[in-house]
């Protein structure tokens, strides 16, 4: 995969390995910068960070500044990886939930969220609480876990039956996600696809993944693919308020 990922490619497999918590996160990061580059000096939120090191790749690579916010991992972890790394001052560790943000309205040049915004963001209110914190012309841009096509209540396909998750429920397709963001009027260029690197993805993280751990994710490998990822890209509007 390293033609796909170049950028990624030269990170240690051995720390992408110890400090994953899902697919390959460096691989989501590089797929999001690929329809949504980052410039050097931007304030960047990476929302829902696990283990920053999608902040460390972030600010490496883009020479973003990153603040790495998660409610799962604790931020003295964190540092310590940011201090390994070189990079305090560029990467800044918070402790906070996605509906309880820490920051100034209009402060971030950009917003990104990698294998987390599944969580929070299908709520209809979510994308107009975030973007507070996104300056007027700023992007905001998500890779989350998402279903080729819409299941409906009783439409589980046969291979899953038995091991399909509750919490897959926020799983969604990406024409899901754009009708999602576009019903809301608030922001303009927006595009939702599938990355074309996912089945790799999937592969990679099937490959590090224990049957124990996910049974029904190893299932989705085995049958008809319906497990996918949804990359959706935004801009808010220049004229737009930041509150």
């Amino acid at each position: 995969m390293a033609p796909r990922f170049p950028r990624s490619a030269a990170y240690d497999e051995a720390w992408v390995t110890a400090n994953r918590m899902g697919p390959n996160v460096l691989w989501l990061a590089e797929s999001l910068t690929q329809r949504m580059p980052l410039a050097a000096g931007e304030r960047v939120l990476d929302l829902g960070c696990g283990k920053a090191i999608s902040s460390i790749f972030l600010a490496r690579e883009f020479g973003a500044e990153v603040w790495a916010t998660d409610l799962w991992i604790k931020p003295t972890g964190n540092w310590e990886r940011i201090r390994e790394a070189g990079l305090e001052g560029r990467v800044h560790p918070i402790h906070a939930e996605a509906h309880a943000l820490p920051y100034a309205e209009g402060f971030f040049d950009a917003i990104v969220s990698l294998d987390a915004y599944q969580y929070f963001g299908t709520d209809d209110l979510y994308l107009q609480e975030v973007l507070r914190f996104l300056r007027p012309g700023g992007r905001i841009g998500v890779v989350c876990p998402a279903f080729r096509r819409e299941l409906g209540p009783d439409d589980v396909p046969a291979h899953l039956a038995g091991v399909y998750r509750q919490d897959w429920h926020c799983f969604h397709s990406p024409a899901w996600w754009r009708d999602h963001w576009r019903k809301t009027g608030l922001v303009e260029a927006l595009h939702a696809d599938e990355p074309p690197e996912t089945d790799a993805i999937w592969a990679e993280f099937v490959h590090h993944t224990r049957e124990e751990e996910h049974p029904p994710l190893l299932a989705d490998a085995a049958g008809p693919r319906l497990l996918g990822f949804a990359r959706v890209t935004a801009r808010k509007p220049d004229g737009a308020a930041t509150a």
